[in-house]
């Protein structure tokens, strides 16, 4: 209600609407989370088999043998690909928090722990006389 010869009072303006969060796809989040876990596990692995591979270093005949160059080559290898391992992972969580695509982040990042382990295990090879 109004007085007589004055304008009505101007309505508050409506909430601004949020626009709708995309859907989430099912095969993104299948993909990226495999994807991950296999990062994980080939990570693991790695790093117990270059443990178990300088634990029976026995015997190294220092003509064609390196022990520091294995242990170097091992740790390094090791040390590089947790470091991608890590970064690419929280990538590809930043990416599925975000609803974008991750599964090329997280493929990535199993191809590129997988290179620098295989460089690593070709630099061990070297080390010990192979």
């Amino acid at each position: 209600m109004g007085y007589p010869g004055y304008p009505p009072h101007p309505a508050y303006p409506a909430y601004p609407v949020l626009p709708a969060k995309p859907p989430r796809s099912a095969a993104d989040l299948t993909i990226s989370i495999i994807f991950m876990v296999l990062t994980v596990v080939v990570g693991a692995g790695a790093a117990f088999l270059g443990l178990f591979s300088l634990a029976f270093l026995d015997y190294c005949p220092p003509a064609t043998c390196s022990v520091e160059g294995a242990v170097t080559a091992v740790m390094t290898s090791v040390a590089v690909a947790a470091a991608l391992g890590v970064v690419g992972i929280v990538v590809a969580i930043v990416q599925l928090a975000r609803r974008k695509p991750a599964w090329p982040f997280a493929v990535g990042t199993l191809v590129l722990c997988l290179t620098v382990l295989l460089f690593g295990g070709v630099a061990y090879y070297s080390a010990v006389g192979g």
